[in-house]
């Protein structure tokens, strides 16, 4: 299996599939990726299919199915549905050291690695799933009822395209009893992500000639003793307030810009902030919290919450994790630690449809920097768990 999950990987890593809305420069996106993860899927004896999310941003859907190894769908009394999510796009490569989309196997003492663009994020998460479902389809390892939805999905380093998508076309009318999403994880069973909302803060001036302090008023000046209640209200409140899994909530002032000229008073000035959310916390408590500490300075000025997303959080003792937790101390002989990380990802956009969902990824390192690896044996340990969460769900 070794072979054939390195062979598999290395052929992903080299087809571009960066996310155009990242680098539009790069000029590529998932239609390559997913035609030829279909293909494989389809030549592996797995019934699997592309999905548009989106003009040009292609999502791959494969079914593996108990009575008909994978040619077929599973009727409502045959048993829960599982999916399998990874993203196909990646980040961009300006800036990497190493030729991003040649992947060269490097051999070491504590584990063979796995270099190029996305081998960590999350390429090989995607080849372990395709290899977990081919298993599952096979005579040998067969489902004994039940169904495993691959959902190779595109987007995700953005807007998560792929994964509503997905979401909305899936979940209604069939139904979906859990989702393991198998972002990197460093050997944590991940139960619970940080959210994040977007939110912008304008104070307004008055226009006039850098020689009339009389007349002008600056908007930049306004906005400084608002930027640092901003930072005592995330000292002193937010730093407080944490979950077990996933640490504290924070906020920064993130990009700020105004004025008009030297010589001109601003007549506006517009702070961006990041608020990074716990499971409970929403968009519409984030921005009530952000006007009160704004009004305590300048209760002219404008606060708007402008984009979000949700936490996630699963139960520890729901199915799923117990039989992703088991299934991980089979394969490796070691319990791993339940979890939670300060990043989003498509967990939550499961979670926010009602299907329990939890984390579990490989290990490796270089998300998004110049030199990205990932470790060889923890695929094949992942694609292991995958098959071996599978069969016991299905019971």
């Amino acid at each position: 299996m070794r072979d054939e999950l390195v062979s598999l990987l290395s052929s992903l890593v080299s087809i571009p599939s960066v996310n155009p809305l990242i680098a539009p420069a790069e000029g590529s996106n998932e239609t390559e990726i997913a035609g030829f993860a279909a293909g494989w899927l389809n030549d592996h004896g797995v019934r699997a299919w592309v999905e548009e999310a989106a003009p040009g941003r292609t999502n791959v859907v494969a079914e593996v199915h108990a009575t008909t190894s994978g040619a077929g769908r599973a009727g409502e009394d045959e048993g829960p549905t599982l999916v399998l999510c990874a993203h196909l796009d990646t980040v961009g490569t300006e800036g990497m050291t190493i030729p991003p989309f040649e992947p060269r196997i490097e051999s070491r003492a504590d584990g063979d690695r796995l270099y190029g663009r996305g081998a960590y994020d999350m390429k090989g998460s995607v080849a372990a799933i395709m290899v977990a479902l081919a298993r599952l389809a096979s005579p040998g390892e067969r489902l004994a009822r039940g169904r495993v939805i691959a959902a190779l999905v595109a987007d995700e380093e953005h807007g998560s395209l792929g994964a509503f998508d997905f979401v909305r076309r899936h979940t209604n009318p069939s139904l979906i009893d859990a989702c393991i999403v198998t972002e990197p994880a460093d050997n944590q069973l991940v139960l619970a992500h940080k959210g994040f909302a977007w939110a912008e803060v304008i104070t307004t001036g008055t226009a006039a000639h850098g020689s009339r302090w009389d007349l002008g008023v600056s908007a930049i000046g306004k906005m400084a003793p608002i930027i640092s209640a901003l930072e005592a209200f995330d000292r002193d409140e937010l730093r407080r307030r944490t979950h077990p899994l996933v640490g504290p909530a924070s906020l920064h002032c993130a990009l700020i810009t105004g004025g008009t000229g030297l010589s001109t008073y601003a007549p506006e000035c517009r702070l961006q902030i990041e608020r990074r959310t716990l499971p409970g916390e929403t968009p519409a408590q984030v921005e009530a919290e952000l006007r009160q500490v704004v009004a305590r300075v300048d209760r002219s000025a404008r606060v708007a919450v402008t984009f979000s997303r949700d936490p996630s959080v699963c139960n520890p003792a729901d199915r799923i994790v117990t039989c992703v937790r088991d299934a991980v101390t089979q394969v490796t002989g070691r319990t791993p630690v339940d979890g939670g990380v300060a990043f989003w990802m498509d967990a939550a956009v499961f979670s926010a449809a009602g299907i329990p969902t939890v984390n579990y990824g490989p290990t490796g390192a270089g998300a998004h920097a110049a030199v990205e690896w990932v470790d060889l044996p923890s695929v094949q340990r992942l694609t292991n768990v995958l098959v071996t969460t599978a069969t016991a769900f299905a019971r």
